[in-house]
């Protein structure tokens, strides 16, 4: 452990930090929520406390007795916030469920959770997923929540007196149950505790030296671990400002309303972005234009105002693989970009890449108060301030999660670089052997074929056959246009090429047969990734599987099913 860990006190807890805004910046907006056709609604942080201090009220009613559990099924929005700091004040312990999920998995989480009651805010598909809910389960709807017969959380807030003083919750106490978004199976329940969440903002936060004058934007579930730091658990340390996003229609304007300060995403979100940019102005000339003295400064600066990005200071990305070429482009124009490492089992507090030490395709050091290392085959294993109770109700997986000596088993492989930076090589789990008996890492195959601009989305399998191959996913929009033959002939020459060059890095046993190009957009309503765009693996090769044999027998670099 290179660097001593932070020393967390009482006043660095999540409601503890409540307490100090609604006093010092009572005045001050906290929240900034769209409500449609370019409406939005601020609410200062003594308004955004009131509120939750009157729900807290509501909830304590129930007489339920402390630690019970209470779901949030909701898109981001303001009270999504404003909820979980009710249940905490209660005394209780939050629930974060997607709102991409189907009816089965919303009861299997409800159920295995034991929640007694569950929020729910604003969804696409509430038909769908309303059955999910078990009725002895009550409802509580959010403002813009579709029409439910059941409380409406104005309504509540109206009538209801607020709680008094200032609860607190120890550092050991249980604040939230995060269900994992479940790529292989039965989504497992993290444990958190107010301590966990507080040392991980505190460590990240501070290093980026993170303030009120801040601004973040919310789009990613907030259900997912990196949403609650990068968001959440942010505002509260430091009493920043946070915007929401309405809807992927108005992201852009979105962005553009909050200027960000602090940026995180996922590698997909980097890649649209990017290919939103050369959709306007294709990269090649793009490149030229930079080449120009002053001028191609200019230009940088002005895809960064257009981005929404402008005043960003660092960028996150994480969840998956970022390729370096993408990473360098960014940086290149003047974003600082920054890969990072972390898992919900211990609050996405493992890696980062540091300011002026960092390197393109990997996640760079271990952060203070974390301690690294790997096991004997080559696993990751690391020990964190931030680390989980274990898995609700699952002592079994618990004692499988971590080594004798205290350890997360984080399930990725990985190497570090000859300056001490981590590199993440693959998941142990997704290794396949081919025929010929070779095992195959995935990961950093798709790494490389997601570097190709028409490329949205990979999945490199193989199982049983002589050599690997790589489905491909397009945009919509340019699978419309390979419709037509000419544009089809292009790309998949330019496939062709791609393929050649990726397989010229590769080992022998690791080089692709072919590509195969599928109609399909894999999404999170199809169940092809899940709400933090990871690949399903398991499910593409089921999907696709009865079209593997025909493919290899076409004997073609490129295919289009």
């Amino acid at each position: 452990m290179s660097e001593s860990a932070p020393q967390l006190h009482q006043d660095d807890l999540p409601l503890q930090r409540l307490w100090r805004w609604e006093t010092e910046r009572a005045g001050e907006i906290y929240l900034t929520q769209p409500l449609g056709g370019g409406a939005v609604r601020d609410f200062s942080w003594a308004d955004a406390v009131e509120q939750a201090r009157r729900m807290a009220t509501h909830l304590q009613s129930f007489g339920w007795e402390p630690g019970t559990r209470v779901a949030i099924l909701s898109k981001n929005c303001a009270w999504w916030l404003l909820a979980d700091y009710a249940i905490w004040m209660a005394g209780y312990v939050s629930v974060p469920i997607y709102p991409t999920l189907t009816a089965a998995s919303v009861r299997q989480i409800l159920e295995h959770s034991g929640a007694r009651a569950c929020f729910i805010g604003k969804l696409d598909a509430w038909d769908t997923m309303a059955p999910g809910i078990p009725e002895q389960v009550l409802h509580i709807a959010f403002p813009l929540a579709p029409t439910i017969d059941c409380p409406q959380w104005e309504d509540i807030v109206a009538r209801t007196l607020p709680m008094q003083g200032r609860p607190v919750r120890g550092a050991g106490d249980l604040a939230t149950i995060i269900y994992t978004s479940g790529t292989t199976g039965m989504p497992k329940g993290v444990m958190h505790t107010f301590g966990s969440i507080a040392i991980s903002i505190k460590t990240i936060g501070d290093y980026f030296g993170c303030n009120a004058q801040d601004r973040v934007i919310s789009y990613l579930p907030l259900a997912h671990v990196a949403e609650r730091v990068l968001v959440e658990a942010m505002s509260l340390r430091y009493g920043c400002h946070v915007f929401f996003s309405e809807s992927l229609e108005t992201f852009a304007a979105d962005l553009q309303r909050a200027r960000p300060t602090v940026f995180g995403s996922v590698p997909r979100l980097w890649t649209k972005f990017q290919q939103g940019v050369f959709a306007k102005k294709p990269k090649e000339q793009l490149d030229r234009l930079f080449r120009i003295p002053l001028f191609g400064r200019l230009v940088k600066k002005q895809i960064l105002k257009q981005l929404g990005m402008d005043a960003v200071r660092y960028a996150c990305t994480g969840a998956a693989p970022l390729p370096p070429d993408i990473v360098r482009w960014f940086r290149g124009l003047g974003l600082e970009m920054l890969e990072i490492y972390g898992m919900t089992e211990n609050f996405a507090l493992a890696h980062c890449a540091r300011v002026g030490r960092s390197s393109p395709g990997t996640v760079g050091y271990a952060w203070p108060g974390v301690e690294a290392k790997f096991s004997d085959i080559g696993e990751i294993l690391v020990k964190t301030p931030g680390a989980m109770l274990g898995y609700y109700k699952d002592e079994e997986k618990t004692r499988e999660a971590f080594t004798e000596d205290g350890f997360l088993r984080t399930g990725d492989v990985g190497e570090l670089d000859s300056e001490g930076r981590l590199r993440i090589t693959g998941r142990a789990k997704e290794q396949f052997k081919t025929s010929k008996g070779k095992y195959v890492a995935p990961a950093p195959i798709e790494n490389r074929l997601g570097t190709h601009p028409k490329v949205e989305a990979c999945c490199v399998t193989g199982v049983a056959f002589p050599q690997p191959f790589a489905l491909l996913m397009l945009s919509q929009a340019e699978w419309e246009r390979c419709r037509e033959a000419q544009a089809r002939a292009e790309l998949t020459q330019s496939l062709r090429e791609h393929l050649d060059r990726v397989n010229a890095q590769l080992d022998p046993h690791e080089q692709m047969d072919f590509v195969a190009v599928v109609p399909e957009q894999w999404t999170v309503d199809n169940g092809f990734i899940t709400p933090t765009f990871k690949v399903k693996r398991p499910v593409i090769e089921k999907h696709y599987g009865e079209h593997f044999e025909r493919w290899a027998s076409h004997k073609q670099a490129v295919i289009w099913q």
